[in-house]
């Protein structure tokens, strides 16, 4: 099952994202004692910024230290680095919790330790990240690229049939950097669920082959395809031509 929600404003983008995941943190807390959820990187730090700290109404229904934070995908670089998924999170997210002297959430990333110049650790990295790995994850929080890629799955890549491992690496992403983990789509597909989060007019091209009824084999389209509900927000510009019904959450 999918879902699309849209808005004009990004404000109310975040705002949605936000209450949407309060909603499944408060599930998950019912289930158990922690919230496992995991976040991409891109634009996704400013959002959960806008929506569960500056809006003060969410902020004080986040129950940051019981949450369990991890990454779908990272770079494999150190983690201060300007193109770690961990580095923009603590910028965008844990730095300002910090400074509102929250107890912060528990946040797995990978082991910089393990870092090799050459990339010849970067699969024990990948097994070291699988083994921290929850069996399930409470919500998925992706991005999509112009290119309909996910996590760091790309149109046409070999990952694209990992079967067995849940955490993969590579050495080859069209994006750079080149080396990085990522989650593969046995650990989508067994998660509670996914959001997909993607916004501006730039979009609009990529979100038609996706949502269109002819199989485009995207990443992204593949996750809707799956077994896990699927709910995207966006904004308007995002969904311009784009063959959905859109809603507000």
């Amino acid at each position: 099952m999918v879902n699309v929600h849209s808005y004009a404003d990004s404000t109310d983008v975040a705002d949605a994202v936000a209450r949407y995941v309060i909603k499944h943190q408060n599930a998950a807390l019912e289930r158990g004692h922690k919230f496992k959820i995991a976040i991409s990187g891109g634009s996704l730090g400013k959002v959960l910024n806008k929506g569960l700290i500056a809006n003060k109404e969410n902020f004080a229904n986040v129950k940051w230290s019981n949450w369990e934070v991890y990454f779908s995908d990272e770079r494999l670089v150190p983690l201060n680095h300007e193109d770690s998924n961990y580095g923009l999170f603590n910028e965008m997210v844990l730095k300002s919790l910090r400074e509102h002297n929250v107890e912060l959430p528990k946040v797995i990333t990978i082991d910089e330790s393990l870092l090799a110049a050459d990339g010849s650790t970067d699969d024990k990295i990948a097994s070291d990240y699988e083994a921290k790995l929850p069996e399930s994850l409470d919500l998925i929080l992706l991005g999509c690229g112009p290119d309909g890629h996910t996590c760091s799955l790309f149109p046409g890549h070999k990952l694209l049939s990992e079967n067995r491992r849940r955490i993969a690496y590579l050495q080859d992403s069209p994006k750079p950097p080149p080396r990085r983990v990522t989650f593969t789509f046995p650990v989508l597909f067994n998660s509670k669920n996914i959001a997909f989060v993607a916004e501006g007019a730039g979009k609009a091209a990529v979100l038609s082959q996706i949502f269109e009824e002819k199989d485009s084999g995207l990443p992204c389209e593949l996750v809707n395809k799956g077994p896990v509900p699927v709910t995207w927000f966006v904004n308007d510009p995002a969904i311009q031509g784009v063959p959905v019904t859109a809603t507000k959450y």
